[in-house]
């Protein structure tokens, strides 16, 4: 199947114009965090100034060098952020790795100044350093998020995106389109589709995914490029596209310095679990078990309890003041209870404020028919049975506050998958069952992409997404999210 685009002059010349779009847009947020992160240092070297030496004098032989050091830390602090490649532009946008090395950055040049000071026998004012260092690093994570979502708001809008060509079989291609346009925080748009031949010719070719062009086959991929100026190429698993093609492939795209990212078969299983083990000659990927028992996870369960009962305690007056508007916009109890699956498929009873009249259950049947949710959930928008002062908690997942109480007990954890109902977990497969070797949560990554507005298939994904690939730094990220998630009332109903 031929491309479909323009002649090579003209294609080549708009492919150039592209790049230097997707460039300009990655260069200038390189130049602001550069400044954030100047002025950062600087604010954090007069503060920490004007901390220690509360009342200096002029011309004070032991304040005065302290003000150079304030003016220097800038120029020091954005040296340290070069040298640990905290201005790539792979990092922007996307991912922890960049507030990774902030804070290494951080640590590095705070451990270099100790080292120092004790081996020069330098006396320099603690009370200095330690409020500089740790506040410039503090305020530079505050800036480069801002940064964030800032450029978030603007690829939420279509700006700052990067073209992307598919190449894989359709359905992985369809994935790939859905989830990137749901998640435009990732920057990425897929422009354009290669697939494998068979689909890519004949009467039964493959014309459109999901209202992306099929442009040609994998041996079209770098024209395909080309004629429709993307700057990117993702490269999804198949067995069409083994070594030996994406090494040609890399060769053809890196005349234009055109990005070839790879997704592999182990497409849900997250880095720290996998290592590249050279074995004769050849990097074999090397996949770690998850760990669902030991240490770690007794230190995820006491991690939710102590956060529930510190969470109970500074909520209280929250929880009873929902708790009365309930009682006083309609007749009966302001808590609902409800069986649902744990653990090992143990049940417990969820605790929940009452969003709905009291007979709810009894209406259930009567709405089946109405279900806009697919597979074995069932959500209504704009449900009837649902009250005034429900419908506000539901937006706002403040009916959710009470399995504090579930997770101090022990039958939930802060973050996890969803809590199934027991007649959900009966039309469970094999693969779905997975979900429930963890406590379910009260938040978790399906909360923070989507909630309701999610598919069957797509929430099953995020929560065994999260089994196999948990950990307590994961759990922070997500809890992180949850504010940003539940502010903006997305998906919730």
């Amino acid at each position: 199947m031929a491309v479909v685009g323009k002649a090579w002059p003209e294609a080549q010349a708009a492919h150039s114009s592209s790049r230097s779009q997707a460039e300009a847009w990655a260069s200038g947020y390189a130049r602001q965090a550069f400044c954030v992160d100047f002025l950062v240092a600087l604010l954090a070297g007069l503060v920490a100034f004007v901390a220690r030496f509360r009342y200096p004098s002029f011309g004070d032989p032991w304040s005065t060098p302290y003000i150079g050091l304030s003016l220097c830390l800038p120029f020091v602090w954005t040296g340290v952020l070069g040298m640990a490649r905290a201005y790539e532009q792979r990092l922007f946008g996307v991912g922890s790795e960049e507030f990774r090395r902030v804070i290494q950055a951080g640590f590095s040049l705070t451990a270099t100044v100790a080292i120092a000071a004790y081996a020069t026998k330098v006396d320099v004012a603690r009370g200095y350093v330690v409020a500089a260092l740790p506040l410039t690093t503090t305020l530079g994570l505050a800036g480069r998020y801002q940064l964030r979502k800032r450029l978030h708001h603007r690829r939420k809008a279509g700006a700052c995106m990067r073209r992307v060509v598919a190449a894989g079989h359709r359905a992985a291609v369809a994935d790939l389109v859905r989830q990137l346009r749901r998640e435009t925080h990732h920057g990425m748009e897929i422009v354009a589709a290669c697939v494998p031949p068979m689909l890519a010719s004949g009467d039964d070719a493959v014309r459109e995914i999901e209202g992306v062009r099929v442009a040609g086959d994998f041996a079209g991929i770098a024209g395909t490029v080309e004629a429709v100026h993307a700057d990117t190429v993702a490269v999804l698993a198949c067995p069409e596209l083994d070594g030996v093609a994406l090494r040609r492939l890399a060769w053809q795209l890196e005349k234009d310095d055109v990005d070839l990212v790879v997704a592999p078969a182990l497409m849900e299983v997250a880095g720290p679990r996998t290592s590249i083990r050279p074995v004769a000659g050849l990097p074999l990927l090397h996949v770690e078990h998850p760990e669902l028992t030991g240490v770690r996870r007794l230190i995820k369960s006491a991690f939710d309890r102590t956060v529930g009962v510190a969470a109970l305690i500074v909520l209280w007056p929250l929880l009873a003041a929902i708790a009365i508007a309930i009682r006083l916009e309609s007749h009966g109890p302001a808590l609902f209870r409800q069986v649902r699956v744990g653990r090992d498929g143990r049940e417990f009873t969820v605790l929940k404020f009452r969003t709905m009249v009291v007979d709810a259950e009894r209406r259930k049947a009567e709405l089946l028919r109405f279900n806009d949710h697919d597979g074995v959930l069932f959500k209504i928008k704009n449900d009837p049975r649902v009250t005034r002062i429900g419908a506000w908690l539901r937006r706002y997942s403040l009916d959710e506050l009470p399995q504090l109480f579930n997770v101090v007990w022990g039958d939930m954890s802060l973050v996890g998958p969803r809590p199934p109902l027991p007649e959900e977990v009966a039309q469970y497969g094999d693969d779905v069952r997975r979900r429930l070797v963890v406590r379910p949560g009260m938040t978790g990554l399906w909360q923070v992409s989507g909630r309701a507005d999610l598919t069957w298939e797509e929430s099953v994904r995020l929560d065994l997404r999260y089994v196999e690939n948990w950990s307590l730094t994961l759990d922070l990220q997500i809890l992180w999210k949850t504010w940003a998630a539940v502010l903006h009332g997305s998906g919730a109903y």
